[in-house]
């Protein structure tokens, strides 16, 4: 007859004929092999395989030719361990294979537009539209990822004097996500040093380059802004630009952002947060993400955004790779 116990062994990883090999452990107490054949009925070699695999799933002790039973709550406690374990590579599988879907549907929706040879170009002019159009795109489905790349001296200027609290704003809010290429020239500019850590605080994700080749921007999966002439700078050219909505146009500049980004070196102040490290050591344990927002008291939502925050600052595209990349960098010690 079937009980709770054998079917919550058999939960854990257990066959009907180890679950019932392990109550009878568990009546006898101690036992040889001998003793176990004659009261389970079985064969003296089944039996043999059985007790090893027991042994090793850490729910049976052997010490000189005789099996003793270990305690149910340690015994079951090993095997949900064990569970746990297998769960937490099985989620890490998983997230890389999440992580190349995105690729796969870029090189889907590139094809689509090869085969149509069409596809919708917006002349924008001014900052001011630049921000709108953004933010445009942001509250439809926020936080937007905004990737950005800014070559000259005289756009930070510009984003240092006149338009940095309406992009920290838009970041602190929840509007955007944005990760940003910067001229490491433009660091030593009067005041942007105070603007940078605002936005880093704010959640922004900043890194430096001794040169970036051109302005541009990749906003979502869907749009691509792109400057009248490559290797132009929007502030020289009046803020005019392009968007291009085109995922094969898309691709091409996020896989160029992403070579910069790799290249790119953080602020030279720059620290990892707290919060996104607590998420990444827990993680590391096999912990799920409801039980981490339980541990740190905060929403499940939080917990998503500081993994999200954590894979941007690692240059990552899945947790599991966010996990090795904190651990190569000592984040998780």
């Amino acid at each position: 007859m079937r009980t709770d116990t054998s079917d919550s062994l058999e939960a854990l990883g257990l066959t009907p004929a180890q679950t019932s090999l392990y109550n009878a452990v568990l009546r006898l107490h101690r036992a040889t092999c001998a003793d176990l054949v004659e009261a389970t009925g079985g064969s003296p070699e089944l039996l043999g395989r059985e007790l090893g695999t027991l042994v090793r799933l850490g729910v049976v002790d052997e010490q000189a030719g005789e099996y003793l039973a270990r305690h149910p709550a340690a015994a079951l406690g090993h095997l949900i361990a064990d569970r746990l374990d297998h769960l937490a590579e099985e989620s890490r599988r998983i997230d890389t294979v999440l992580g190349s879907i995105r690729g796969f549907i870029h090189q889907y929706d590139a094809g689509r537009d090869y085969q149509s040879g069409q596809f919708p170009v917006e002349l924008v002019g001014g900052a001011d539209e630049l921000y709108e159009s953004v933010i445009g795109m942001a509250v439809q489905a926020p936080p937007l990822e905004l990737l950005s790349a800014v070559p000259d001296l005289r756009t930070m200027s510009d984003f240092n004097r006149r338009y940095a609290d309406q992009w920290i704003s838009a970041q602190r809010g929840g509007l955007l996500s944005c990760r940003t290429v910067i001229p490491v020239g433009a660091l030593e500019m009067p005041g942007l040093r105070e603007k940078l850590i605002r936005f880093e605080e704010a959640g922004a994700h900043i890194r430096t380059l001794p040169s970036v080749p051109s302005w541009f921007l990749v906003a979502g999966a869907g749009t691509a802004g792109m400057p009248a002439q490559w290797g132009g700078a929007l502030a020289e050219n009046a803020y005019n630009f392009h968007l291009v909505r085109a995922c094969v146009v898309v691709a091409s500049l996020r896989t160029l952002f992403e070579e910069l980004w790799a290249r790119a070196a953080p602020l030279p102040w720059s620290r990892p947060r707290d919060g996104a490290v607590r998420v990444l050591r827990l993680a590391a344990q096999g912990v799920s993400d409801e039980v981490i927002a339980r541990q740190l008291g905060i929403s499940v939502r939080t917990v998503r955004a500081r993994f999200a925050e954590a894979m941007a600052e690692l240059g990552a595209q899945s947790r599991f790779q966010a996990g090795v990349e904190a651990a190569r960098r000592g984040w998780l010690a």
